[in-house]
């Protein structure tokens, strides 16, 4: 299990994220936009860099949903290879069956 503290740090970018994703999301359309004068984007890459940093979405990292495990993620199924094993022997992810031999 991973700490409590870590899995709510991560849980408050993600909540940032969210928070701030249209105004980033502005700021950048002008500040990528070559038709504008040079004066105006920088203008706003400058209101961009005052956002907070962990309201940038390449901060998130991927967690295990029932552990908070942050290595060996399956994307698919939201879970960490040790839960995705435990989860096959039980049988409750359909059709993944744990094989032996």
């Amino acid at each position: 299990m991973a700490k409590k503290s870590m899995v709510e740090r991560e849980l408050k970018r993600q909540r940032l994220v969210e928070k701030y994703a249209a105004k980033r999301a502005a700021l950048k359309v002008i500040a990528n936009n070559e038709d504008l004068p040079m004066e105006e984007r920088f203008k706003a890459r400058l209101k961009l860099a005052k956002l907070p940093r962990n309201s940038s979405p390449t901060r998130l990292h991927n967690r295990c949903q029932l552990t908070g495990r942050p290595h060996a993620y399956y994307r698919k199924l939201k879970v960490s290879r040790i839960m995705l094993r435990e989860l096959g022997s039980m049988g409750q992810i359909p059709g993944m069956v744990k094989s032996s031999w």
